[in-house]
């Protein structure tokens, strides 16, 4: 009775685990190929603000803004807004410095990020068409916001997200390669109906669409997503980069990495209205498995630890099983380790490396989301 139910609990952790990372990208390629839902995109040119929330970004903020001026997009139809998230360095003389006509800033009491959003938006002209959402440390392609504000030429997209990318001399090689993969996955999303989400380093939305962000959540993919609860498609566009600076150390990274689960479990929450069918058709089944089905398959990871040194004497399938993990999270180990030396991480021990590292931030996430902890405020590292 007991190995019955230790090798239903392994198949199940099985299943659960090709779903996430094969089955469910298949099923997406699939009905992006035979489902298509074309985008009416056009060069269109509506009235853009692009808002940059920011705490801190002295060493970036010029630079950012001055990229978002020389973007190839027609000067008097695009603005600049800098809100200060209670920073307490030079960041708002930074931005007061360009004495540009076209750039605001708002000096805000620390509030966390989505709050100084929200009010940020608050202070819009009546007439701004289009919010590009964008980190102040991601530097935008000259052609990226006239690219992103394409597909809202169809009256069916919300909200567009932009294609992240680190840059040449950036971080692991093991998270390059998940991008590349999670790239692939959003592109197949977007043709059959609405990509998952955006991140926050460049995403577009429609400012009608805009509704308050609480404190606690992700505030890029909830913000976007929130376009398809109201009917709307929110679609990834590729030729839209922004690039992001370099990975920290693998501490500071670990803790973003942390910090941005736990974050995304509580938006998943917030946002659970999604996951119906009746209200948002296939995305619900994008959304169940495209993030809290991957958030969480770091379950059925450690159920596959415990149960599989159990099951090992029944049968060869267990015994290569257990071999399997010992050999991943052994290369994984080794290559967190290989990081930390002078030589840096080896390449061919990246993407194990990765897989282990972000699915032990997801398990640290886990357990702050159980115990009821919330991040509104943090201290970026650069």
């Amino acid at each position: 009775m007991l190995t019955r139910l230790l090798a239903g609990l392994f198949w199940l952790s099985v299943v659960h685990i090709v779903y996430v990372y094969v089955g469910f990208p298949l099923l997406a390629l699939a009905r992006a190929r035979l489902r298509p839902r074309p985008i009416d995109a056009a060069p269109i040119e509506p009235s853009v603000v692009v808002l940059i929330a920011a705490h801190n970004e002295e060493a970036s903020i010029a630079a950012k803004v001055a990229g978002v001026l020389a973007s190839d997009y027609p000067a008097e139809r695009l603005r600049v807004l800098v809100a200060s998230d209670g920073s307490s360095d030079l960041t708002v003389a930074r931005v007061e410095a360009l004495e540009n006509s076209r750039v605001d800033v708002l000096d805000l009491p620390r509030g966390g990020k989505a709050a100084t959003l929200n009010r940020a938006v608050d202070s819009l002209p009546s007439g701004t068409e289009v919010i590009v959402m964008s980190d102040a440390n991601s530097l935008l392609d000259p052609a990226a916001i006239r690219m992103l504000v394409r597909p809202l030429a169809d009256p069916e997209v919300g909200a567009v997200a932009g294609d992240q990318r680190y840059r040449a001399a950036a971080g692991a090689g093991g998270e390059r390669s998940y991008w590349g993969l999670d790239r692939r996955l959003k592109i197949a999303e977007s043709a059959a109906g609405s990509a998952i989400g955006a991140t926050g380093a460049l995403y577009a939305i429609r400012r009608d669409l805009y509704r308050p962000i609480p404190g606690h959540v992700n505030d890029d993919f909830y913000c976007s997503a929130s376009v398809v609860g109201e009917g709307r498609r929110l679609v990834f566009e590729p030729h839209a980069i922004a690039y992001e600076p370099p990975a920290g150390t693998v501490g500071n990274e670990f803790g973003r990495k942390v910090r941005i689960i736990t974050r995304a479990l509580h938006t998943e929450l917030a946002l659970r209205r999604l996951a119906d069918p009746r209200r948002t058709g296939f995305y619900a089944l994008t959304f169940v498995s495209h993030k809290v089905l991957r958030h969480l398959v770091v379950v059925p990871l450690l159920l596959l630890a415990v149960v599989t040194p159990l099951l090992a004497t029944h049968a060869l399938i267990y015994r290569a099983a257990l071999a399997g993990q010992a050999i991943v999270y052994g290369l994984g180990v080794a290559g967190i380790v290989s990081a930390g030396s002078r030589f840096g991480m080896i390449r061919a021990l990246a993407l194990p490396a990765f897989f282990l590292f972000a699915n032990g931030a997801a398990l640290t996430a886990l357990w702050h989301v159980v115990r009821g902890r919330r991040i509104v405020h943090w201290t970026t590292d650069r």
